[in-house]
């Protein structure tokens, strides 16, 4: 056959997206906004690179495995739509989440009270639930990957970013051992390199509670270092106590059945559905009888400790800077950002 007519047999499908602005950029993804051109319907769409990703096609794929498993069969998934490839590029098509990120979304509410950080927890542990009953470890909890589907003010709550979750077959018993997540979210096993499962994930739903409760995560400490020892030692407390004066003991017990070191002791998913905490009506009007308002706190904790952050980063960049180079210079970290 001459390239000429080989070139007439070559099917050539149009592109169902046009595809719009940046959503996010990561190093071997990008993701856009779509828009359906026959149905005008919106969609996320993850952008992949085949040339950056070459080695290790495999993490696609299992991405694409997981998501098929869980997709559209619970509203609080991020669902996977459609898939295809071109000659460069993979392409992962996913719901639009245009609501914003979980704390974002928290901040720019005028009021924020216990009960509705239970709810919160509730709608990820239900979904978290679902995940494991169908097998899938998500690996990595936290509020960065918690999104609104919308603006709107009862918008469903979404689990996104499966990029690092696993299916794990129960009935093999089979443990992960790869050491990945965010390192504030992850629970101590997987720090030991012993093998872990789907505990992890319950881990997160500690971490993230104990955020959403005061602002500030339970193993915040100057260093990774310093960090990951807090965690593989479960060092936290709920202090300062002016902080938590006004949570209730059904919270921080929840909290704490979560932030377990042995996994075998900690609460699985359907376990802490069933904790007071989340389940038991008497609970929220408990939490009504004494309700402060938690907003004003929680961005001050926040942005106290991000401003910190900033701090300790620059300090440690200019240390490094004087020991690499012998740059030595004056820096005054103020309070303004």
């Amino acid at each position: 056959m001459t390239d000429s007519a080989a070139a007439n047999n070559v099917v050539v499908v149009p592109c169902k997206y046009k595809t719009g602005r940046v959503l996010g950029q990561g190093t071997y993804a990008t993701v856009k906004e779509a828009v359906h051109i026959e149905t005008g319907e919106r969609f996320a769409v993850k952008v992949l690179n085949k040339k950056l990703m070459a080695g290790r096609e495999h993490l696609i794929r299992n991405e694409i495995t997981v998501l098929k498993r869980v997709s559209q069969g619970h509203p609080h998934i991020l669902a996977l739509r459609d898939y295809f490839e071109t000659q460069n590029n993979l392409y992962l098509v996913m719901d639009l989440a245009s609501g914003g990120e979980l704390f974002d979304r928290i901040c720019e509410k005028g009021s924020y009270y216990e009960r509705d950080a239970a709810r919160l927890v509730r709608t990820i542990t239900d979904a978290v639930s679902y995940l494991h009953s169908n097998d899938i470890v998500h690996r990595d909890l936290k509020p960065e990957n918690l999104l609104f589907r919308t603006k709107e003010e009862n918008s469903d709550l979404l689990i996104a970013d499966f990029g690092l979750s696993r299916i794990v077959e129960r009935e093999r018993f089979h443990l992960l051992t790869t050491t990945c997540g965010t390192p504030g979210y992850m629970a101590p096993e997987i720090f030991r390199k012993e093998g872990y499962d789907a505990q992890v994930d319950m881990w997160a739903i500690g971490v993230i509670t104990y955020f959403l409760l005061c602002g500030y995560t339970p193993f915040d400490r100057e260093t990774n270092a310093e960090e990951i020892q807090a965690i593989m030692g479960a060092e936290y407390a709920f202090e300062p106590a002016e902080y938590w004066v006004g949570i209730s003991d059904e919270a921080k017990n929840f909290v704490s059945s979560l932030l377990v070191i042995e996994p075998n002791h900690r609460l699985t998913a359907q376990a802490a559905l069933d904790h007071p905490w989340l389940k038991r009506p008497a609970g929220v009007v408990a939490m009504d009888a004494a309700a402060s308002d938690l907003l004003p706190q929680m961005k001050q904790n926040f942005n106290a400790r991000r401003t910190l952050r900033k701090a300790i980063d620059m300090v440690r960049l200019l240390n490094n800077l004087s020991r690499e180079y012998g740059v030595v210079e004056e820096h005054v970290v103020g309070s303004h950002e």
